[in-house]
Formats: structure tokens, sequence, C-alpha cells
């Protein structure tokens, strides 16, 4: 089955836990098709998330995270991101551990690497989309 066709609309489903996800993370799945391996979600954490239990992160699919509202502290990068920013990552690209002191709602958009072949754009200062420098 691949993601629904639909038009705009206001998504109602409900904000559930995603599996394995600590305290003060949710999700709203806004499409998926598990049988292609892509997902596009809402994801917001509460106030005071703090994602460093969990160390590095790195999973073995494309992730596009575009932030919403709020702001995300890379514990490692020792960087803030905030609202209007867009990171584009590769199956195995190191991120995090991350707090939101503040909170923080992302449009998470995650999918198989057949599906996602390509490179991240950089931004105009030359940096990747993540901080990163190339």
């Amino acid at each position: 089955m691949s993601k629904p066709e639909l038009e705009f609309h206001l998504p109602d489903g409900p904000w559930r836990t995603p599996a394995g996800a600590g305290p003060g993370v949710g999700e709203r799945v806004l499409a998926d098709d598990p049988a292609h391996g892509s997902r596009t979600a809402l994801v917001r954490w509460a106030p005071g998330t703090d994602t460093s239990a969990d160390g590095v992160t790195r999973h073995d699919f494309w992730e596009e995270v575009y932030l919403v509202e709020g702001a995300l502290h890379d514990l490692t990068l020792d960087r803030t991101f905030t609202a209007g920013m867009y990171a584009c990552r590769p199956p195995g690209m190191p991120h995090g551990p991350w707090t939101a002191p503040d909170g923080v709602t992302m449009l998470v958009i995650t999918y198989r690497p057949e599906r996602g072949a390509g490179n991240c754009a950089t931004s105009h200062d030359g940096a990747a989309a993540d901080g990163r420098t190339s």
C-alpha cells in the first residue's frame, strides 16, 4: 500500500507516543507507507525533553526534518536550531543527542534509501542543512 492520496485538510489523527520514544515525545502520523518504509509525521517534544540517555543516533533511512516551532539544542555540536530550519540526513548520519528546553514541533519525513537517492542541498553559507560543514 502506498501513502494515501489526500487533498488539503486539517489532520485529526491522534497524538501517540512512538515506539521507543522517551517521555514528552509525541507524533501525529500524516501519511504512512510501511511497505515502502516512508512516513510523514508531525513530532512534538514537550518542554524539557532530553535525549542524552540515548546518545548519538544513527538509522538506516533518510530523514528530513523541518522545525515548525520551538527549538532543539544539539549537545554534540553545542548549537541551537530554531523554527524555520531544516535538516536532511542520509542513512547512517550521526545526530544528537538533543534537548528542547522550551519544546519543539517538527515535520519529519522518513524514507528508505531506494526512494531517496540524491544529495541534500546546502544552505546559502555552504553549511549542510544540519549545520555541519562540507
